[in-house]
């Protein structure tokens, strides 16, 4: 009996069943049939306007590849660690079904070529889905700003409370974060969105391809130049791994906060008990698993970036075997991603914001001192000169363990005669936002302004 290989004649003995199982990849590379069969029927019109298939072997491709589609979709295809990978089966499915046109469909290419195009075109598609949960995520972040545009709540450096902000506020840096995000993943997009068909192994092929027409067929801004950069180059996996750990990073920062802020000692929000689960002992316990997890769960992305540029930095030119280990990695990342981003969007749809509890934070940390020292500036003191003044008046507060905006008036000039009546409306948490009303500031109607802005952009 032939071996099942395409290859089979130029060896004296089959594969070992240890080695076919140790180099097969379709038990992870299946889910790039679709895109395989979306490929290879690009190639086959293509083929068959430059004269190289007849009609009738391009309406038997187009007819068997459909059964084979269906087939897929149905669950009914029967994957062979034999035949090594995706291509391969779905190849020799083909032929079983149409005969020789289905030998005739490889003509021109090479594995090499064809795997490189299914990759970009799986990763293209991915990036859409992506970019359209990043775009949800942002919508609940936004939503939640918009409702706490006013709701005062420590901003912190060193996690030591250093300036009210509002929760809103808050709520937009991460919105920016995101929007960075999603403008990287159509960056990435745009260098995925190079067709490698048609370099064939390594060197381009001697048949009259038309790569442009292919490439046109399927949905590629333009051709790899480069046949044999085409078919080794994986930096477009590489970016997009990259992209993903950094919305992971950026994920897992506010998972940080959320863990933080539902800890009963701070109790600034409280998780849907949808998100969280209990203890198997103490019965007490409201447990932050989905932030928990996020935060792990960065690691393995992040993780997976190192393997990718770990896989590739040795690697000479042109294609080689090493290049299937990309695709567990890849693919990884992308349900990773995409499943956090769309729990996360639901989750963020469910806090409960205690803006009792912000508010009370804020007066516990002397939040407003700055406001004190450019209250002086704006008098007239040189701001080295007020902020000492404030220190020494924060040092006094802290003695008698009241916030500044505790101290009388007559107290308060003990430290600058400067000080009026009028200070106290700066030493307010609600006077300090007002304060800050810029472009980018924590001023509510700035929030509100910046809410505006999203929604627009979120939109469009």
């Amino acid at each position: 009996m032939q071996d099942s290989h395409a290859w089979s004649g130029r060896f004296s003995e089959p594969v070992s069943e240890l080695v076919k199982t140790y180099t097969a990849s379709v038990n992870f590379d299946k889910r790039l049939a679709e895109f395989d069969i979306q490929g290879s029927l690009a190639h086959a019109q293509m083929l068959a306007e430059a004269g190289v298939l007849s009609a009738d072997d391009l309406t038997a491709i187009q007819t068997g590849m459909a059964e084979i589609l269906a087939d897929i979709r149905e669950g009914r295809f029967a994957w062979s660690v034999d035949l090594e990978d995706v291509h391969m089966n779905v190849e020799r499915r083909l032929t079983d079904k149409i005969g020789d046109a289905g030998k005739r469909l490889h003509t021109g290419r090479s594995r090499n070529d064809q795997v490189a195009t299914d990759i970009r075109l799986w990763l293209r598609a991915t990036i859409d889905t992506v970019v359209a949960h990043l775009v949800e995520l942002q919508t609940s972040l936004v939503d939640l700003a918009d409702a706490h545009a006013d709701t005062v709540m420590p901003g912190f450096t060193h996690l030591q409370v250093a300036q009210p902000v509002t929760f809103g506020h808050h709520m937009l840096a991460y919105v920016e974060m995101l929007a960075r995000d999603a403008e990287r993943m159509q960056d990435v997009r745009k260098r995925v969105n190079r067709l490698p068909l048609g370099s064939a192994a390594l060197a381009g092929t001697t048949f009259p391809i038309n790569r442009l027409r292919t490439a046109e067929l399927l949905g590629f801004d333009d051709v790899c130049q480069n046949s044999l950069d085409a078919v080794s180059d994986r930096d477009f996996a590489i970016e997009f791994t990259a992209a993903a750990s950094l919305v992971m990073v950026h994920l897992s920062r506010l998972s940080e906060e959320l863990i933080l802020w539902m800890s009963p000692r701070v109790g600034f929000i409280d998780i849907a008990d949808r998100f969280c689960t209990g203890s198997s002992i103490m019965p007490q316990k409201k447990n932050p698993d989905v932030p928990e997890l996020v935060r792990g769960k960065s690691g393995r992305v992040v993780g997976h970036l190192m393997g990718l540029i770990t896989l590739m930095k040795s690697q000479p030119l042109a294609y080689n075997k090493d290049n299937q280990e990309d695709k567990e990695p890849l693919f990884d990342t992308a349900d990773t991603l995409i499943d956090t981003l769309r729990i996360y969007a639901d989750m963020m749809r469910g806090i409960t914001v205690k803006p009792e509890a912000m508010r009370a934070a804020v007066l516990q940390g002397f939040a407003t001192a700055t406001d004190l020292a450019d209250y002086l500036v704006k008098k007239g003191l040189p701001f080295r000169d007020s902020h000492e003044v404030v220190a020494l008046a924060v040092r006094y507060a802290e003695t008698q363990g009241v916030d500044i905006a505790d101290l009388s008036l007559d107290k308060l000039r003990e430290f600058s005669a400067l000080i009026d009546d009028d200070v106290f409306a700066v030493l307010t948490p609600e006077g300090s936002l007002a304060q800050r009303d810029h472009v980018g500031g924590t001023a509510p109607n700035q929030v509100r302004a910046q809410v505006a802005r999203h929604r627009v952009r979120l939109a469009g």
